[in-house]
């Protein structure tokens, strides 16, 4: 039988000694980590958790590693990850638009993309993940965020003010962040590229739902995230049926006009997958 393994992610905070005095306070994350939760557990995945101060570089690594190591082709993995979207500047020459890579704004430091697609690239060929992203500028969780950061989230102090707020490093803290730690980023960049894996090399097949576009934000919540809650009705505790393009689309059409849900596959189309109801391990 085919084997599930799923992990949650989720931040309600970040360590403000990385983040220039940041703390980046919200509310759901945790909460949008305990549903996704309790999905993958009513669906028979094993089932892992890192919340807020839990959530490190090397913590979250270490899970997908281990979950790479136990899975093979058939099995199943399931990732979410719920708390702020961020950049730093691209330096391993990927030609990025803006020169920019995203991140995940995890809590001991961000986590960029590449690092990500070099995680994908260890998993066996033949295995299926599927990534909920809900952070701001989620699009692609891969690829350069377009377009100008909005007003909101330009200041930590601006960011603040909004309720609920957006799930965005401020545009000031990125920048702070990056120059406060430039050689760690950039360090982390080099030795991304000098890795034997690349995009070129996942076997693995990635469906990835997000929160919204690359130039969009993610709103927070009281009970859950935007994208979230409108996931779980969507849901409807298990019933709903149909393809993961299908889910996409029904997730998106719920969702306000400046928030649309993005739907991408790495490293190609898998219909075999695609079609199949979500969540299905066997």
């Amino acid at each position: 039988m085919p084997r599930g393994i799923s992990l949650h992610l989720g931040l309600n905070k970040v360590d403000p000694a990385h983040y220039d005095g940041w703390d980046g306070a919200l509310t759901a994350c945790e909460f949008d980590a305990n549903s996704m939760e309790s999905i993958a557990q009513n669906r028979g995945f094993e089932t892992n958790k890192l919340l807020t101060n839990e959530a490190t570089s090397q913590a979250v690594k270490e899970a997908i590693e281990r979950a790479a190591e136990a899975l093979d082709s058939g099995d199943f993995f399931f990732i979410t990850y719920s708390g702020h979207g961020g950049q730093v500047p691209d330096k391993n020459d990927e030609e990025e638009s803006d020169r920019s890579d995203e991140t995940w704004v995890l809590y001991d430091r961000q986590l960029v993309d590449d690092e990500l697609y070099v995680l994908w690239a260890k998993f066996k060929p033949g295995v299926r993940i599927f990534l909920l992203s809900d952070s701001c500028h989620s699009g692609s969780v891969a690829r350069a965020i377009e377009g100008s950061v909005p007003n909101v989230v330009a200041t930590a102090e601006m960011a603040a003010t909004q309720s609920p707020r957006y799930r965005a490093l401020p545009r000031d803290k990125m920048i702070a962040t990056y120059q406060q730690h430039a050689q760690l980023y950039d360090d982390i960049q080099k030795a991304v590229a000098s890795s034997d894996k690349s995009e070129s090399e996942v076997d693995a097949t990635v469906v990835l739902i997000s929160g919204c576009q690359d130039d969009e934000l993610s709103l927070d919540g009281f009970a859950n995230g935007r994208f979230t809650e409108e996931l779980l009705k969507v849901w409807d505790s298990g019933a709903w049926k149909g393809s993961y393009p299908d889910f996409h689309e029904t997730i998106r059409s719920g969702m306000p006009t400046d928030q649309q849900p993005n739907y991408m596959v790495v490293p190609s189309e898998n219909p075999d997958f695609e079609q199949q109801d979500p969540l299905t391990i066997g």
